[in-house]
């Protein structure tokens, strides 16, 4: 049976807790929004240093080569893993379990959020004020959020001197049966034979196929299919990423919300919104090459795919908070690893694919990346625990 948390209450929303998501949310809105800002930029510094008359062609649409790049969409999209692999460390003290996915999902969205805003506003900054001016902005927001960073991040609830009372007793309380000592070493052994980890291994997998492509490949398969170029409408192609943001917390706030009221255990929590993430935007790819013909709902399913496809962030992408604590960013380290490596591969039988023929080369992606996605539910469904694994406690350390 899963733990119960402390049933007692403590502040909501407006809570130091809260105040540390928020953070995060920022950080890595502003991690992301610097990288790309970078490759916008320096589009912009080509142009102007070029002789009239020669600029780039790119100079009509400064978002063009980006998005039109595969290897800086990959980059992009696969950047920051140190970052948020970190941040995991900090959510292992301060987020009890009952409120793990709500704290999470603010955190991580912030990236899908930075995107959203950097497509839609960064080229207009480059033209109106001149590229310098993104860095200016987005560099100055970078700042602020490492001031808060340093002043108000501290590691656990314990030593913090601006908590309250009451919020330090709750998060003590809810998570009394996580070890609280410093780990000693790393069961690498243990977790080789840990099939509940695999499961979120595969998991991994199986999501950053389907979404490297679709990052990676929107303007080309626009271009190509529909034979319209949307390469050159920021708001259009940063329109994925405002639904991956949005389902991102509207999920971790219905998870939390299922747990709360007791209405699911929380290994089928985990299991739903895994299931519900690598399920529906499998159905949407499916559905791609059937409705080729509309623009409009062809559209609507490339946004549909990132968007419910960030359902698994309160599903096995934070399962290793549930499964093994202790060790909760080296695990996100090596299951942002298996992801990468997913990106690749998938990024390469793309475009190998889709260089033999255009039109059966993407029925064959969109039909791979669906039987990708399924495996990876039905093993995580198979293998997949919430509880804390005997290798991750405090009294097996001693005999490793």
């Amino acid at each position: 049976m899963d733990k119960k948390p402390s049933p007692k209450k403590a502040p909501g929303f407006c809570s130091l807790r809260y105040g540390l998501a928020l953070i995060m949310h920022f950080s890595n809105f502003t991690m992301i929004t610097q990288r790309v800002s970078l490759s916008i930029a320096i589009i912009a510094m080509v142009n102007s240093s070029q002789p009239h008359g020669l600029s780039n062609a790119s100079a009509e649409g400064p978002l063009a080569d980006t998005l039109s790049d595969p290897s800086t969409s990959i980059k992009e999209f696969n950047t920051g893993g140190m970052a948020w692999t970190g941040q995991f460390t900090i959510w292992a003290k301060w987020a009890p379990p009952l409120e793990r996915s709500k704290l999470t999902t603010i955190a991580g969205s912030g990236a899908a959020f930075g995107s959203f805003i950097i497509l839609c506003v960064g080229g207009l900054i480059s033209q109106a004020l001149g590229w310098p001016f993104i860095f200016y902005i987005f560099g100055s927001i970078g700042c602020v959020c490492c001031l808060l960073w340093f002043t108000v991040i501290y590691d656990d609830p314990t030593h913090h001197p601006c908590i309250s009372v009451r919020e330090k007793e709750h998060i003590v309380a809810s998570l009394a049966h996580q070890s609280s000592s410093p780990r000693r070493s790393v069961p690498i052994k243990a977790m080789a034979r840990c099939l509940p980890l695999w499961a979120i291994f595969t998991g991994f997998f199986s999501h950053f196929w389907l979404c490297t492509i679709i990052i990676t490949y929107l303007p080309t398969y626009i271009s190509s299919v529909l034979h319209v170029n949307v390469r050159d409408s920021g708001v259009l192609s940063s329109l994925p990423f405002i639904a991956a943001s949005s389902c991102t917390i509207l999920g971790g706030q219905l998870a939390d919300f299922l747990l709360s009221r007791n209405l699911l255990r929380l290994i089928t929590v985990r299991k739903l919104f895994s299931s519900l993430g690598l399920l529906l935007p499998s159905l949407c790819a499916v559905a791609l090459p059937f409705v080729a013909s509309s623009y409009v709902t062809t559209i609507i399913l490339l946004i549909l795919i990132p968007g419910t496809s960030n359902l698994c962030d309160s599903g096995f992408i934070i399962n290793t908070l549930d499964v093994a604590p202790r060790y909760a960013s080296f695990l996100m380290g090596i299951s942002r690893g298996f992801g990468l490596i997913a990106g690749i591969i998938s990024s390469t039988a793309t475009g190998f694919l889709i260089s033999q023929d255009s039109v059966s080369g993407w029925r064959n992606v969109f039909f791979l990346s669906a039987a990708v996605n399924m495996f990876g539910m039905f093993f995580y469904i198979t293998f997949g625990q919430a509880e804390i694994q005997d290798w991750a406690k405090e009294k097996t350390m001693t005999r490793l």
